[in-house]
Formats: C-alpha cells, structure tokens, sequence
C-alpha cells in the first residue's frame, strides 16, 4: 500500500470512530429520554373520567361539544367550545399536536365528536364517558357562566 493511500485510510478512520460514538450517545439518550406518553400512547375510543383527568393533567386538549347555553350552565375548566353541529366545519381551530379529549353532558355527543375528528385525520382522539355529568358528580371542578 502507499503511503498516500495509509495516509487517506488513517484520515477517515476516525471519521467512522465520530459516527460510533454519535450513535451510541444517542442510543443512550433515546433509552434516558424516551419521549413523553402522552405522543406515543395509543389512545382508546372512549375513556373514563378518571383517565380524562390524567390526560388533562398530561396536557390534552378539551373539546366540549354541548350547546353555547349548556356551556354556561357549567363547562370543565381549561375545555374549549365548538358545537357538534359546528364541529365538522371548524376541525381547523383544533391542535394536531395534542391528545384530544371530547367530552359533553352524558358521553353520547362526545362519541360522534369524536368520530367527526377521526374522519377529518385526528388520530390522538377519545371521548369521556358519562360526560360532565360524570366529571361533576366525582367531584372534578366546574365553572359556571360563560
């Protein structure tokens, strides 16, 4: 072998030790840091109040789907209004890099909210079941007014 080409070999073969260290260390980092739950889990269709609660606390988005007066009445705190009968023409206000929680009074409307947000190309989406009636009688805060 020439010296010119022992010369390139010892050149680049410390180019190929970087690459293994850079991707040991970020193998390393990928284990520490996993990335949170809330962007890799798989959410299920409905969820309970209990769990609506965790993903709250997670940072899920809250869509409530009821009428403007029953919002007044009393609405989760930090939940955002959109009708179900607005839902389907509005998609766009709502985050796509967030789990979405759809809740109303009971968890009927909720189910067809949420199925509205899947067809539009939501994948991080459920609903609450028992709705805000649930959430009310487990003793979760409220707000009342607009």
């Amino acid at each position: 072998m020439t010296k010119t080409k022992q010369k390139t070999k010892k050149n680049t073969s410390w180019i190929w030790w970087m690459i293994g260290i850079l991707a040991v260390l970020l193998i390393v980092v990928m284990i520490a840091f996993p990335g949170t739950k809330s962007q890799t889990e798989v959410l299920p269709l409905e969820v309970n109040t209990n769990r609506a609660v965790e993903l709250r606390d997670a940072g899920a988005y809250f869509l409530d789907v009821r009428e403007p007066s029953e919002w007044n009445e009393r609405h989760i705190p930090g939940s955002n209004l959109i009708p179900l009968g607005e839902l389907a023409d509005r998609v766009k206000e709502i985050p796509t890099d967030q789990q979405i929680v759809v809740v109303c009074r009971s968890g009927n409307r909720s189910q067809s909210g949420r199925d509205i947000l899947l067809a539009a190309g939501f994948n991080q989406v459920t609903s609450m079941s028992g709705g805000i009636n649930q959430w009310q009688t487990l003793g979760y805060p409220i707000i009342t007014g607009p």
